[in-house]
């Protein structure tokens, strides 16, 4: 057992479209292998703004924010381990899967751990006795025995690190699902964080040709610098679209296709732009949406394999930080994090992320 500080502020979502309050509550006392976090910086996803203006059904009261990085401050009679069971001690800098799984269930042993049947996803959960200090909006986390802990490599700097257990590890899990990609042209539907993010890893994972599809200049342009070779508006007619990649990749059509638009009309473009054999992985459609008109035939006549990627496991968060490492001297990461703001201005940190939409905003407590 270590000493903990007895009382986190939190900012707590109260009410959609609402300022967040903050609010002062008691630092549980940590049982078993329990760990008890400080956080030094907790990114503003996307989700969150949707869970803050109603986009998004999410349980209130709760406080938001599930990409963070911290430091052990306090840990229960067990001490705490990391997810490989190593032992942890105070001031280690970590970060955590935003999805705590039992292991145990069908679904966890069917290697869908984000299904678990006893799920609790930090930043997504109502308040409740001792489940309070459950997302990164605040001074300190409350981490329950069986979380799956990681200690953050040392050259990757806060801002970097915080969205690892959210955007980066959900990457992760579709190249997990894409298969290898050296080699072969990959063309990343949508160049938000976790589209830029793909193009690094494909880049980085040896593909030939990367094309990024997007609507905004902005991100074209940032896609670029993340390693895409080319960046193509998506405004422009399917056909001409089709007609470059063809161009790519010698008239065959694209090896992969990764979806992080969430769009019916991104899928419909990505698995018409597939070669014989190609793959779809698609993690971007969260939201619900028109059915989608695809040919039943024509996926059956060539072959394509399309596979839902829904959060990730464990294991991805692991490879989404050993990526971060090896490559945050090359790819400009650090630039995606718009702004910083104190815990205390919070609600002028979800305003400024709302009016400027960067890929990221930090908050620093």
């Amino acid at each position: 057992m270590t000493d903990s500080p007895s009382t986190s502020l939190a900012a707590v979502f109260r009410a959609a479209g609402e300022p967040l309050t903050l609010e002062r509550f008691p630092i549980p006392a940590l049982a078993g292998g329990e760990a008890l976090v400080r956080v030094r910086c907790a990114t503003i996803c996307g989700s969150d703004l949707h869970s803050w203006s109603g986009r998004r059904h999410s349980p209130m009261p709760s406080i938001l924010g599930h990409e963070m990085v911290g430091e052990i401050a306090g840990m229960g009679p067990l001490g705490a381990r990391d997810y490989r069971g190593r032992p942890l001690g105070p001031g280690d800098r970590v970060t955590w899967s935003m999805v705590w799984s039992c292991g145990v269930c069908f679904y966890c042993r069917h290697g869908l751990r984000p299904k678990c049947e006893r799920l609790m996803k930090f930043g997504h959960e109502k308040l409740a006795p001792g489940r309070v200090l459950i997302g990164g909006m605040a001074e300190y986390c409350h981490l329950p025995e069986g979380t799956a802990i990681f200690l953050v490599p040392p050259g990757v700097p806060d801002a970097v690190a915080s969205p690892a257990n959210c955007a980066t590890a959900t990457v992760a899990a579709v190249f997990r699902n894409a298969g290898s990609v050296e080699g072969e042209v990959v063309v990343v539907h949508g160049a938000g964080m976790l589209g830029l993010t793909a193009c690094a890893m494909a880049a980085s994972g040896g593909a030939r040709c990367v094309v990024a599809i997007e609507p905004d200049p902005r991100r074209r342009e940032q896609a670029l610098r993340f390693g895409a070779d080319h960046a193509f508006d998506s405004a422009l007619p399917p056909a001409e679209i089709a007609a470059r990649v063809k161009e790519l990749s010698q008239g065959r059509g694209a090896d992969a296709g990764l979806e992080f638009a969430g769009y019916p009309e991104s899928v419909e473009l990505g698995v018409g732009l597939l070669r014989m054999g190609g793959r779809f992985v698609m993690a971007g459609a969260t939201f619900p949406s028109r059915p989608l008109q695809l040919d039943a035939e024509q996926l059956v006549r060539r072959m394509i394999r399309i596979v839902g990627v829904y959060n990730y496991s464990p294991e991805d968060l692991e490879c989404a930080l050993a990526f971060l490492a090896a490559a945050v001297d090359r790819f400009p990461f650090a630039d995606l994090v718009g702004a910083s703001f104190p815990l205390r201005e919070v609600n002028a940190a979800i305003a400024f992320a709302e009016s400027h939409r960067p890929p990221r905003v930090a908050l620093v407590p």
